[in-house]
């Protein structure tokens, strides 16, 4: 398994220090364009989230100084919104201009926001775009894909301050809503969620995943006439990959491999983890393993997210 290196670290000694969340924290969702935010906005919205869309980062404290702020009537309290979202877009280190300190402005204060990255490849970016035929916000007379690059680049820092890195080239919308409503649901009382994601090498392999592991080492149920048609979520495919030499072995150690993980993460105060299992195709052996290994690591501490990335992309 490898680990992308996403977690947020003090320069001078390397080490994340931990930070309690309050039950309601602030979330700043940003990111690249075309990757979903808009998605992400009107998800909150439909969770009795209150969005404000576009927030120059210089506002921050005055939103957090109003929402600090109750009404005097008890009627009109009740029916505040208890939940706060911004959505910050490149633009808006353009307008602040490159060197006002945004990560500052974002950590400021006792109760520091989560921050929410939306991640896609270059070519899902590309194909998004052109299909809808609109300009990138950073293109200008130029080509697509140079404000692309530029973006990227503009984006660095906070894609490497981000607690959350949601990957969302392989998605439908339908695939980024439910994530999304699963992973960012602060309401809820559990206190980390992982989302164990099945997905296919010859796709690529997810931008968002902290945790990687392969599947190929399990013969291909693709081979077998009777299962080639059917995918790791039906009872057949299922038992034939579990039931290989090594498979319950794999799942037995990784589960036992994750508990010191997760119990770190939960000291450090992290909430959302995201597991990759892959296979060839992400149709038959890492789905298979996805949905069991989703099903060992739900436990009273622990929230699992099941995302089948490329079932059914074949």
């Amino acid at each position: 398994m490898a680990e992308q290196p996403t977690d947020r670290r003090e320069p001078a000694e390397g080490l994340r220090m931990p930070r309690p969340l309050p039950s309601a924290p602030l979330l700043v969702i940003t990111g690249m364009s075309g990757a979903g935010r808009s998605t992400a906005a009107k998800v909150l919205e439909d969770h009795d989230w209150y969005v404000v869309d576009n927030l120059p980062p210089q506002l921050l404290p005055q939103l957090r100084a109003l929402r600090a702020e109750h009404p005097g009537d008890a009627a009109e309290a009740d029916r505040m919104p208890r939940r706060l979202a911004v959505v910050i877009d490149s633009r808006a280190r353009l307008i602040s201009g490159t060197e006002y300190p945004i990560l500052e402005a974002l950590t400021a204060g006792p109760d520091r926001p989560v921050l929410v990255f939306l991640e896609a490849t270059d070519e899902a970016l590309v194909r998004r775009f052109e299909s809808v035929r609109r300009p990138h916000p950073l293109q200008g007379s130029g080509r697509l894909l140079d404000a692309i690059v530029a973006e990227r680049a503009l984006m660095a820092d906070l894609r490497s301050e981000a607690d959350l890195i949601l990957d969302t080239s392989g998605l439908t919308v339908h695939q980024l809503t439910a994530k999304i409503a699963t992973l960012l649901d602060a309401s809820e009382g559990t206190r980390l969620r992982i989302a164990v994601m099945s997905f296919g090498f010859k796709y690529g392999v997810p931008l968002d995943a902290d945790f990687v592991a392969d599947m190929r080492f399990l013969p291909n149920p693709f081979w077998i006439p009777e299962l080639r048609p059917l995918s790791g979520l039906d009872e057949s495919v299922a038992r034939y990959v579990l039931d290989q030499e090594g498979a319950q072995e794999f799942l037995e150690r990784t589960v036992a491999m994750f508990q010191p993980v997760l119990d770190g993460y939960l000291r450090e105060g992290r909430r959302y983890v995201t597991v990759g299992i892959g296979c060839t195709g992400g149709k038959h052996r890492s789905v298979a393993m996805t949905e069991a290994l989703a099903r060992r690591l739900a436990d009273d501490r622990v929230r699992t997210l099941v995302v089948h990335r490329d079932l059914g992309r074949e």
